[in-house]
């Protein structure tokens, strides 16, 4: 599903995206250097971008990010307010099946891009790249930067990265850094406390919010926005 403009239900998965992850897949050395701090993130993404900028002057360059989020029919549970005395209660099934939300949003303007899918594996992760590169118009109206965590179906080896794409790795162990991570509590808010029967309601219900939120880019920003985030750069 894009970024607002033709919001639908986008499932990527099948057997292969129930393999979770390559069994050769090695993680990435981290491209933007291996400082748990966002000061030397901000240096390399900066270095980064200038490079795109110099490479493909003819089209605008944007830093996306991108994380992965599993739900499942075990329930979401938060805090919430009870009478004194009173112990709150929040009616729940565990069951262990779980869909996979997978978000690439640019934090400066909050457009983001959102699928659904069963598992987590390298072809489906591949997959993924290839869908969105399309959608956001990668290589043909802008060059964009992608960062990413060091998970093993990141790896570049035997990845095809589709072109006006680059991925750019974090440190290991920085979740921090990332501004996708922000997002999750949004996607997690009409099933906070709530019963979910099956697979099947629960992707119908996070497929209708993560519509509602492609179409509300503020909100997005608000959370995702973080100021050291690089700025669009539009061709001269």
């Amino acid at each position: 599903m894009g970024g607002g403009k033709d919001c639908r239900a986008a499932w990527l998965g099948g057997l292969v995206g129930l393999r979770l992850v390559d069994p050769d897949a090695a993680p990435e050395e981290p491209e933007v250097g291996i400082a748990r701090g966002g000061g030397r993130v901000q240096k390399k993404l900066a270095e980064i971008v200038e490079q795109e900028v110099q490479t493909h002057p003819e089209r605008p360059v944007e830093v996306f990010a991108s994380d992965e989020h599993r739900l499942g029919l075990r329930p979401v549970t938060r805090r919430v307010w009870a009478p004194v005395d009173e112990r709150p209660t929040a009616l729940g099934h565990h069951r262990f099946a779980w869909l996979y939300v997978t978000a690439f949003v640019s934090p400066a303007t909050g457009e983001v891009f959102w699928y659904l899918s069963n598992g987590i594996s390298k072809p489906l992760f591949e997959a993924l790249l290839a869908s969105f590169a399309w959608e956001a118009g990668a290589g043909r109206e802008r060059t964009i930067v992608l960062v990413i965590d060091n998970a093993g179906w990141h790896s570049e080896a035997g990845l095809t990265v589709p072109d006006g794409l680059r991925q750019v790795f974090l440190p290991p162990y920085t979740p921090e850094l990332q501004p996708a991570e922000t997002l999750w509590a949004l996607v997690d808010e009409p099933v906070v406390n709530k019963h979910i029967a099956s697979i099947a309601e629960l992707d119908a219900i996070i497929a209708e919010r993560c519509c509602h939120l492609a179409k509300q880019p503020d909100i997005i920003r608000g959370r995702a926005g973080f100021h050291w985030w690089p700025r669009k750069t539009n061709p001269n």
